[in-house]
């Protein structure tokens, strides 16, 4: 599926709410109390679900922790108002690759949580997708854009429901150590390194780097070279129309390399860093007071779910700004995991009209560290001022946004571990000088596997 989805007003908006992270947003204990917030959990059904009782329902997603948690509460609503009895399958990753192995087992689940437009399109190619019907259909155009709706789509033909989002263009800092330092927040790149070398110059390493997950390194890059080379060519690296040799692919490396480069930027510089798993990226910032392993760190609003288990406050411990322009704009890179059915039953089908209705979301939303493109959910739900503000961002831009391109290209290569852009990108890491090593490395996998 082609992603022809266009920036410009969502930058103006994203960028409009950093101010947020800069005014003492109120934290989840103090907005307990609001109506619709984190106690409210009742409320009055929007959508008509089938009766399921005995049906058994197997789900399946690369989710672990709080993560897994938030979403067994969105089942235990679906179970209670349908009887149904559902259960979750953890996943590994590559997820493709695991349901390949259930199907060909002949157990497949019912529904499965896919991270990568290119998961879908997969699933669809290899017959195992079902379409959405009728019922959830009617959710979709009621409740998403028509950006969200065409992500799920394959020929035309809707296969996912998007029920988790991401906005994967901000910057998370540690409070403390950014008023020790005298530092500000940064609007550009260039503002973005000074910001670094003054957090340094205080004594503290400025950004935490989450290398022992390379998709990380690959939304690193989505950021800056959307900013830098522009939307268009966005599309056209996403779709191989043009290759990563491309002289716009080495001006981002070359950006991206200004901070790989410098190891005393990096906690535990470039061995540290791929070393360092997503989650500790997180802790590791919030934690140690003033004087955390790093003071910045990079990635969405799930952030909130890890920054959960410190003792740092959203909005004033923890606070935020949008990813730093590279080139005229800011970057609006979001992500997404979407329901896709398996087996063509009632269940299944039951289960994604339920996602694509703002009572599951609600659910999810209350819990934190989640984020819905479902334009119908009621902004209260969320725990606190950054996630509300974060969310009314990403509804009011619309279709004005860029799907993360990692999740757009085959999986082999853009979405495995060890392999392709992820691995690519670890090498980078290590050697940010070899430009030219990573844009041959990054274009050989990439043929292979868009040839395959």
């Amino acid at each position: 599926m082609r992603t022809t989805l266009r920036t410009g007003r969502a930058a103006v908006v994203f960028a409009a709410i950093g101010a947020l992270a800069m005014t003492g947003c109120g934290d989840n204990k103090d907005d307990k109390a609001k109506p619709g917030g984190s106690k409210d959990k009742e409320s009055a059904s929007t959508v008509q679900l089938p009766k399921l009782n005995g049906e058994k329902i197997e789900v399946s997603a690369v989710w672990s922790g709080p993560e897994q948690e938030n979403f067994t509460k969105v089942l235990k609503e679906f179970e209670k108002r349908t009887g149904a009895t559902v259960t979750f399958v953890p996943a590994q990753d590559p997820i493709v690759n695991f349901l390949g192995t259930k199907i060909a087992g002949g157990a497949p689940p019912d529904v499965a949580m896919l991270p990568q437009v290119g998961a879908i399109q997969q699933a669809v190619q290899r017959k195992w997708a079902k379409p959405v019907g009728a019922e959830a259909k009617a959710q979709l155009a009621k409740n998403y854009s028509k950006g969200w709706q065409d992500l799920g789509a394959v020929n035309g033909t809707q296969y996912g429901v998007y029920y988790k989002a991401a906005n994967k263009s901000l910057i998370w800092y540690n409070n403390a150590a950014f008023e020790n330092a005298g530092a500000k927040e940064p609007k550009t790149w260039k503002d973005f390194l000074s910001t670094a070398e003054a957090l340094s110059a205080s004594g503290v390493t400025p950004v935490s780097v989450a290398g022992a997950d390379g998709w990380t390194l690959t939304d690193w890059f989505e950021n800056i070279y959307l900013s830098q080379a522009g939307p268009e060519k966005y599309d056209q690296l996403a779709q191989h129309k043009i290759k990563w040799t491309d002289p716009s692919v080495k001006s981002a490396l070359t950006t991206l390399g200004e901070l790989f480069g410098k190891p005393a930027l990096i906690a535990g510089g470039a061995d540290g860093a791929l070393q360092t798993e997503f989650p500790a990226s997180v802790t590791q910032t919030f934690t140690g007071g003033d004087q955390p392993k790093g003071a910045m760190v990079f990635e969405g609003d799930f952030v909130t779910v890890n920054i959960a288990q410190t003792d740092a406050k959203i909005g004033t411990d923890a606070k935020f700004f949008p990813f730093p322009a590279v080139g005229a704009l800011p970057p609006v890179v979001t992500g997404g995991d979407a329901a896709v059915a398996l087996k063509d039953s009632k269940g299944a089908q039951a289960l994604l009209t339920f996602l694509a209705s703002p009572d599951a979301a609600k659910v999810s939303a209350q819990s934190g560290g989640f984020l819905s493109p479902n334009k119908a959910l009621d902004l209260a739900a969320y725990p606190n001022d950054v996630q509300r503000g974060i969310a009314k961002a990403l509804i009011a831009a619309g279709d004005d946004f860029r799907f993360d391109m990692s999740d757009q290209m085959p999986q082999s290569f853009g979405g495995t571990p060890g392999k392709g852009e992820w691995k690519a990108l670890q090498d980078f890491l290590k050697n940010p000088k070899d430009v030219a090593g990573a844009q041959q490395k990054l274009e050989s996998d990439a043929a292979k596997a868009y040839k395959s």
